[in-house]
């Protein structure tokens, strides 16, 4: 099952041990939905849905971007992942969007979500690598972490 969050029930996602307030601001913007997943009666995971992405081609176009999709250790390899991305896609194609977006880190321990956006068709967005959402310099060294990543899109 698939539901939203809503701000009442934010305590129930202390269970992903996040950064402190990670959430709170989340609901504090108000431009992205939270949605979990459960395995059973277990909460198994969560993704956001941002309707207004920081990265300029995706905001100029209007696509919302698919964020931090996560699934506990012991829930992986059930699908839980792609049924909440699955999830966002529907949503966004109800809205009347025609696309939808994703980024996915460069490090190896990004390597699962890499293959499984491949796999569901999404592909880069033609722009290159970006850093904390900017267009990375060929010249300059960057440090490999979360904030470097591949921007990916689909049709919807």
């Amino acid at each position: 099952m698939i539901r939203q969050i809503l701000i009442e029930e934010i305590d129930l996602l202390d269970v992903f041990e996040c950064e402190d307030g990670y959430f709170a601001e989340c609901f504090k913007r108000q431009d992205r939905d939270i949605f979990v997943v459960y395995e059973g009666d277990a909460l198994a995971g969560y993704c956001l849905l941002n309707y207004q992405p920081r990265y300029s081609l995706y905001k100029r176009l209007d696509i919302p971007e698919i964020q931090d999709v996560y699934v506990l250790d012991k829930y992986r390899q059930k699908g839980l992942a792609t049924k909440l991305i699955t999830h966002c896609e529907d949503l966004s194609k109800k809205a009347g969007k025609q696309h939808i977006a994703v980024s996915v880190a460069l490090h190896k321990e990004a390597g699962a979500a890499q293959r499984l956006y491949f796999k569901l068709g999404y592909q880069p967005d033609g722009y290159g690598v970006t850093y904390d959402r900017q267009p990375v310099d060929p010249i300059k060294v960057y440090q490999i972490d979360d904030d470097l990543c591949l921007m990916m899109i689909k049709d919807l």
